[in-house]
């Protein structure tokens, strides 16, 4: 992945941005090309304040002056001082091609048997900087330096994959120096960082195929699980157990999707997600963790209902009044039945299907067996509320989404009966717009807009008193 010219005893590693490869050794000389830090040159010659040197790269030779460069010796008794530089350079931010550059030639010099992960932690981290830079908003002459530093990393080997996300693209490192940081000995603090950077949810590509986001998905909690957590920082384990609730979440959402997988599999996902949250420490929760916690928590509420077998309507109380029963549609479908002690799913009192997974278990009618909440998971990180309402020509459904956007990141699910029939409560988590946001509201029944919210279920006299108290003891809303 990171080759230098195998010959080479000594290099010059470019220092400084936008240095200029001249035809001769002297300023008013013609550019042969721009270079920038972490380029690395061979040396052929000086002349005066230039060096002679030929960029392998580019495939061109010129003069460059030796201020705007460091010869760098390539012998394996010269290895410890670059893995010193690469060592400093490490959390320099804005030097990562530089970084890059001496990282490869550390590599390139040292003995097989004397590299360890600690070079690799080095390289993946900057290389993760790098790409997170990049994919961050620039003015033009800072994207003109970034994809600059891109283009030096990409001539070591240091590939990025990229993908569209939220109308931005978004530039994520391929992870191979990370991979290398799991197989070469290293510290259970490298096998950490290594195995977070490997597992970013913003990393996942939304074209992969469900096929091969299942398989994803499993190598990372894979990945995960293999780190041994013991004698780690606590704000590390939390940033283990944040990344696994996320993983462990998708990962009941797919199993329920796949036949194969019984209902005891899917709930041992969904547990082992609300375990993984659950087992944060709060006291311990860095501020710049706060959105990471924020995110795991609406992935993880987004398939609570996982972690509940799917009660089976007769032997339910709500069975007497109002409830639902499912059964396969077109391929990949589900057709949701609705039923009361009168009508069965033969001959339903309403019928929807949808391509979401339907949790059963979430299925609440009020007191007069006249509407009825339902969760129905259309994504592993959204999760909406179906209602269904009698009206006068008869039954339907209504479904309120967390939120008007795109779906991405979001669930809304039903909190309690306002007594009078003429509002229902509901708790809202999502990110939008980079922002996370959490509300509990009172709903209009008639329309489902909401008629007033708060941040807090004590803030609103309807909510903190009516609350229901199924979803009190379970919902991951009053972490």
């Amino acid at each position: 992945m990171i080759m230098l010219t195998a010959a080479l005893a000594v290099i010059a590693i470019v220092t400084q941005d936008q240095s200029a490869l001249r035809a001769a050794p002297r300023d008013s000389a013609p550019q042969q090309a721009v270079l920038w830090q972490g380029d690395s040159l061979e040396i052929r010659g000086q002349k005066g304040d230039y060096l002679q040197v030929y960029d392998h790269r580019r495939e061109r030779a010129g003069y460059i002056r030796a201020t705007q460069v460091r010869q760098q010796s390539l012998k394996p008794e010269d290895a410890p001082e670059l893995l010193s530089i690469v060592r400093f350079l490490k959390d320099t931010s804005g030097s990562e091609a530089l970084g890059i550059g001496y990282a490869a030639a550390y590599l390139h010099a040292a003995p097989a048997e004397a590299i360890t992960g600690e070079a690799f932690d080095a390289l993946g981290t900057m290389a993760e900087r790098l790409a997170r830079r990049a994919s961050a908003r620039q003015t033009k002459s800072g994207g003109e330096a970034i994809a600059a530093h891109l283009e030096v990393a990409a001539g070591y080997g240091v590939n990025m994959t990229s993908f569209e996300r939220e109308t931005q693209v978004q530039l994520c490192y391929n992870g191979d120096a990370h991979r290398r940081v799991l197989a070469l000995p290293s510290t259970d603090l490298q096998k950490a960082q290594a195995a977070l950077a490997l597992t970013k949810h913003e990393c996942v590509s939304p074209a992969l195929a469900p096929v091969e986001r299942f398989a994803l998905d499993n190598w990372r909690a894979e990945v995960l699980d293999r780190v041994e957590t013991r004698d780690l920082p606590e704000v590390l384990k939390n940033r283990l157990h944040l990344r696994k609730a996320g993983v462990w979440a998708s990962l009941a959402y797919q199993r329920a999707r796949r036949p194969e997988f019984g209902q005891p599999a899917v709930q041992l996902a969904a547990q082992r997600a609300l375990d993984e949250l659950a087992a944060v420490n709060k006291s311990e929760l860095m501020e710049s963790d706060t959105p990471t916690y924020s995110d795991a928590a609406i992935r993880v509420g987004a398939s609570r209902w996982a972690a509940n077998p799917g009660t089976p309507m007769a032997a339910t109380k709500a069975a007497v009044k109002l409830s639902v029963t499912t059964s396969p549609g077109q391929p990949g479908e589900t057709c949701i039945h609705l039923v009361d002690a009168k009508h069965d799913a033969r001959n339903p009192l309403f019928t929807r299907c949808t391509y979401g997974v339907v949790w059963t278990a979430s299925a609440t009618a009020n007191r007069e067996g006249t509407v009825l909440a339902l969760a129905v998971q259309a994504l592993d990180t959204w999760r909406e509320m179906w209602v269904f309402r009698q009206g006068a020509e008869g039954w339907g459904v209504d479904v309120v989404p967390p939120g008007l956007d795109a779906p991405n990141l979001g669930y809304i699910e039903f909190s309690g009966w306002v007594p009078g029939n003429a509002q229902l409560l509901a708790t809202r988590e999502i990110k939008a717009d980079g922002h996370y946001k959490q509300s509990f509201e009172i709903l209009r029944m008639a329309t489902l807009n909401v008629e007033r919210w708060a941040d807090k279920p004590s803030n609103l006299s309807l909510f903190y008193r009516w609350q229901d108290p199924v979803w009190k003891g379970q919902t991951v809303s009053l972490r």
